[in-house]
């Protein structure tokens, strides 16, 4: 496998065809304006945008937190098992499309259990779409993440409502504002989770500094980093992170829409991986920020001329080695990248 001989000009046919995983896709941030003008049309809800151009004019955000105001409200119009199964499927249909094999997806039912809509109606219509795609060929993996802006008895109160579902997620994880919601705010819930042998990750280092990042180790027992980009703050974490091979899940486009880098020629994905950290690339909430998976591949090497096929090859082995299956699937899963590398 001569990955120097694949030439800039192949470089986009590689990144959109080669198999990976994601990791960092919250399903409620796939909800595509079409989508949301259907089911509130479904649902009777009226909207407080005239058209899907001037719902998509909105997406012009700021920072996280004018991100989450939009996102919450466009979330509103889920409302039915029937209205969860149509999001997370339009997802994986288009995953598959883009050669993505497997997907962890994060789903926040706080948003929507606090609208009134049952915990229940929200994890059943999800688990069917992940059902649909396995028969497919489509592979997922349901994430529960608890909202930090929240308290932690809530994220206890929703976790208990989860139980009866245990079989329907792999693990749970933090997601929504880190200012003012540092880890050590989860401790005990999460430490709950830990003991019930869920699989632990953690948003941390998009706003929140490399702090958060230890903090989600040391105290969460966080297995995977959500973003992490402000690791680089500290060396002695980079080294860390390097050592004990802790994945980051990153997330260029977005990092830009939501102003943590200025630019993609800013990013710093590049170092991540020249550090020897398993970064990978995702695309968060993929409708608000402006692509999907692939997207995020090409526009993050277009705009970083240091990133080539080598690198390609090694962000998609480490979404591989970086998701919670079985190793002998990860195992087969690199068999078919390192096929597809040396048939380019």
């Amino acid at each position: 496998m001569n990955l120097d001989s694949i030439s800039r000009e192949r470089l986009d046919y590689v990144l959109c065809r080669m198999p990976k995983a994601e990791l960092h896709i919250h399903i409620e941030g796939s909800l595509e304006p079409e989508l949301i003008f259907k089911l509130a049309g479904r649902n009777n809800i009226e909207l407080p945008y005239r058209s899907i151009d001037e719902l998509r004019a909105a997406y012009a955000f700021t920072d996280l937190q004018s991100f989450l105001d939009v996102y919450y409200a466009g979330a509103g119009v889920l409302r039915t098992e029937e209205d969860f199964f149509d999001m997370a499927w339009s997802y994986l249909a288009r995953a598959k499309s883009q050669h993505v094999i497997h997907s962890e997806i994060f789903f926040d039912p706080q948003t929507h259990t606090a609208r009134g809509v049952p915990f229940e109606t929200v994890i059943s219509g999800l688990d069917r779409a992940v059902r649909r795609g396995e028969g497919q060929g489509v592979s997922a993996s349901l994430i529960l993440c608890f909202l930090r802006h929240l308290s932690e008895e809530d994220a206890f109160a929703t976790l208990e409502e989860a139980l009866p579902f245990r079989d329907k997620f792999i693990g749970v994880g933090l997601d929504s504002s880190e200012r003012g919601n540092p880890p050590e705010k989860f401790a005990r819930v999460i430490a709950r989770c830990r003991a019930l042998g869920l699989r632990l990750v953690a948003h941390a280092g998009e706003e929140g500094s490399a702090e958060y990042i230890s903090g989600a180790l040391d105290l969460l027992g966080a297995e995977r980093i959500d973003h992490g980009v402000h690791c680089l703050d500290d060396p002695d974490l980079v080294a860390r992170l390097a050592r004990e091979r802790i994945p980051l899940t990153v997330c260029p486009l977005s990092n830009v829409k939501l102003a943590v880098f200025p630019r993609l020629a800013d990013h710093n994905i590049g170092k991540l991986l020249a550090a020897g950290i398993v970064a990978t690339v995702n695309s968060d909430d993929p409708a608000y920020f402006g692509g999907y998976l692939n997207e995020n591949f090409t526009a993050i090497f277009a705009a970083l001329p240091e990133l080539g096929a080598k690198e390609a090859y090694q962000l998609a082995c480490n979404s591989f080695k970086a998701s919670f299956v079985e190793e002998g699937i990860k195992q087969a899963w690199i068999g078919e990248l390192d096929e597809f590398f040396g048939a380019v």
